[in-house]
């Protein structure tokens, strides 16, 4: 949202207004008004008094409250900086409202961002209308005194005036190191700001909270790009911002952080996952962006409302007092920002001059340290972390509470690195917006998808209905593994983070409970070994059907052949090159649908090799599996048919992942398979 230049100082106007006048006499600006109008209802000794402190003040009328000298229009006029901003338009909605139910119409007057015009055209604006809205006025603190004196009542949205008219003001500030705040949290260090116009009060104040972000982080670097209000400017500072290598971008408004997002999916950069993006004012758009925009929530019409309500109490004055109320916004958190990537940096070149530069290889974890979960006292917080070594973060656990519900909310693993720092999960990507890192997602539980997106209907093909359940977790914690589990030889047992799962339907109701096991540890290296080390993830989970039968069902199930999926799902991120292995053949038309023990997907990406390998330890489902559209694998719980559980039932889904950071051969992967299921490691 725009606003003007800087706050008022408070210090005395040169010209008198005709609130000084008021004050010196006594009695109210009406009366003043009144008598200065020559109106014959003041009481005379009043009227005198009037005319005395007139006098002693050099005050003299305004031309446009002489040109309304006979009456009233019942019209007020609304002055704003550009009304092609949404903002502008919400509080306008906000002022037109408010105003009809007291009998009153609203002119518009659009400055278009010139301040060397503004103060002409709002006080031409004034000599058709009662009074005035100046909505984020940028002229200077000097002429927006002398504007106020010659265009009284006056309003202000936006901009403090030092006490000389009713304002109303949004705490950017604050809002700012909220922004800030967020992003520290995710792990953001580097982050560039977007500024706005030259003379937006606004953009000053949310420079403020920035440098009170910086002072309460000493290693927080914040970059300063200017670029303007609207969605141009955004779109044209993608290459300054990627040029800057920063982990986060915070635009002035949505509108910039609009154009920013479609830069950066031009120039193929993935948002969040090279780099996440935030803006303010929350606008009605904002949370249909591709991903979702997190912004700082302004409440837009209600500060139109406010407004009218302040005017309309100058108006009819009642010895009214100019009073300055103040807005606090609230951060909106949805998917355009995330945790900040590690490991290898990937390189989006903007220029023919820039000469990319990989990030310094992030060494590799000895095989010593075993991994280890943590939980903050608050288990609803994303804040579920496993940790190995030094501090380095192999997953991440987020509740799912920012998704749409279109996604069908749940909670799920993302990030989930390498020991080597390298991603092998992806979260919201352009391809399918639904695919959040590696999670629990059923396309049909009784008629409820906790899938995501669109659903098969026979007949009909894809479609976007309102049938998306939601798994609540109702609680975190870690245990110790039992001791009556094997580990393998070389391996600790480490720790198991536990989590109680409630999956509801559309409208709420119970529909099963799950209980969620997940386990880690280190995969022994042979001695002597050059081999890159890496580790072991263990998910298993049980769906207990506690509030009656289930009938899980898929697309394929449904009429459409082969679209099996469902189940834990794993999605990978698109590389340079992905291979898929299984012990029915080397590619995705051999592990699809295969009743393979395992798969495994070998991606390459700057240089790099990794492989995730996936094995079934128990019972082995059917393979859904994709690597050309996008990779991506899980055990599919409904095949080729339904599967139901009866009341007081369960099914169980077990998942072993090995992450690895180097290309194992399909012979490696299918005893490093074997040792796993058949070696008594579970």
């Amino acid at each position: 949202m725009g606003s003007g230049s800087a706050r008022g100082t408070g210090q005395r106007r040169a010209t008198a207004t005709i609130g000084d006048v008021a004050t010196a006499a006594g009695v109210s600006r009406a009366t003043v008004s009144r008598v200065m109008n020559g109106r014959s209802t003041v009481d005379a000794t009043i009227a005198e008094r009037v005319r005395e402190a007139a006098a002693g003040l050099s005050y003299r009328p305004s031309n446009a409250a002489r040109s309304l000298a006979l009456g009233r229009t019942q019209t007020v006029a609304l002055v704003v900086p550009d009304l092609g901003n949404p903002v502008f338009q919400q509080i306008l909605r906000g002022v037109m409202d408010g105003a009809a139910e007291d009998g009153y119409r609203v002119l518009v007057a659009d400055t278009v961002e010139d301040d060397q015009q503004e103060g002409a055209i709002a006080l031409e604006a004034r000599m058709r209308c009662d009074a005035l809205v100046l909505v984020s006025p940028r002229i200077g603190d000097a002429e927006l005194s002398a504007l106020i004196a010659d265009v009284e009542p006056v309003v202000l949205v936006n901009r403090e005036t030092g006490g000389a008219a009713p304002s109303l003001v949004v705490d950017y500030e604050d809002a700012a190191l909220q922004v800030v705040q967020h992003l520290v949290s995710l792990g953001h260090r580097r982050i560039v700001y977007l500024g706005g116009p030259v003379r937006s009060a606004s953009d000053e104040l949310r420079r403020a909270g920035l440098a009170r972000g910086q002072k309460l982080h000493a290693d927080l670097e914040i970059l300063d790009l200017p670029a303007g209000p609207d969605i141009q400017a955004g779109h044209l500072a993608a290459p300054a911002v990627l040029a800057t290598r920063a982990t986060a971008a915070v635009a002035f408004n949505d509108l910039v952080a609009f154009g920013l997002l479609a830069g950066l999916n031009e120039a193929g950069v993935a948002v969040p996952a090279d780099i996440s993006v935030a803006g303010f004012d929350d606008i009605e758009l904002s949370r249909y962006a591709t991903p979702a925009l997190t912004t700082v929530a302004v409440p837009q019409a209600e500060l139109g409302r406010h407004a009218w309500r302040e005017l309309h109490a100058v108006i009819d004055d009642d010895a009214h007092p100019a009073s300055s109320a103040r807005f606090t916004p609230s951060l909106e958190v949805r998917g355009s920002t995330g945790p900040v990537r590690q490991g290898p940096e990937r390189v989006h070149v903007t220029d023919d001059d820039v000469v990319p530069v990989l990030r310094e290889e992030i060494p590799t974890v000895p095989p010593t340290a075993a991994p280890t979960w943590s939980v903050p006292a608050d288990a609803d917080a994303d804040a579920v972390m496993l940790t190995c070594g030094d501090g380095l973060e192999l997953v991440r656990r987020d509740a799912g509470d920012r998704m749409p519900k279109v996604h069908a909310r749940r909670p799920y693993l993302h990030p989930v690195h390498t020991l080597a720092g390298v991603p092998l999960t992806d979260v919201s990507p352009v391809d399918h917006r639904h695919h959040y890192g590696v999670g629990i997602a059923v396309p049909d539980v009784n008629g409820t998808s906790h899938w995501g997106g669109r659903t098969f209907i026979e007949d009909v093909g894809p479609t976007l209905l309102k049938n998306h359940g939601r798994q609540t977790s109702e609680g975190v914690r870690v245990e110790a593994v039992p001791a009556s589990r094997p580990v393998g030889a070389g391996a600790e047992a480490g720790e198991v983070l536990v989590e109680d799962v409630l999956w509801s339907d559309e409208h709420g109701d119970p529909q099963l409970r799950e209980e969620r096991r997940i386990t880690a540890r280190l995969l022994p290296q042979a001695p002597g070994s050059a081999a890159a080390p890496g580790w072991v993830l263990d998910w298993r989970s049980t769906l207990h059907a506690d509030h009656g039968p289930l009938e899980i069902r898929s697309p394929a199930t449904n009429g459409r052949p082969g679209a099996g999926y469902g189940g834990l799902f794993w999605r990978l991120p698109i590389v340079e090159s992905t291979s898929v292995l299984s012990a029915a053949g080397t590619g995705e038309n051999r592990a699809h649908g295969s009743s393979s023990p395992w798969v495994a997907f070998v991606q390459r990406q700057g240089g790099r090799s990794t492989t995730l390998l996936l094995v079934q330890p128990g019972q082995v489902r059917p393979w859904f599996l994709r690597s050309a559209e996008y990779p991506g694998a899980c055990p599919a719980l409904a095949w080729d048919a339904p599967l139901l559980v009866p009341a007081g039932g369960s099914v169980q889904l077990d998942l072993v992942a090995v992450l690895l950071d180097t290309e194992l051969t399909s012979s490696a992967a299918a005893a490093l398979a074997a040792d796993l299921t058949d070696g008594g490691q579970r």
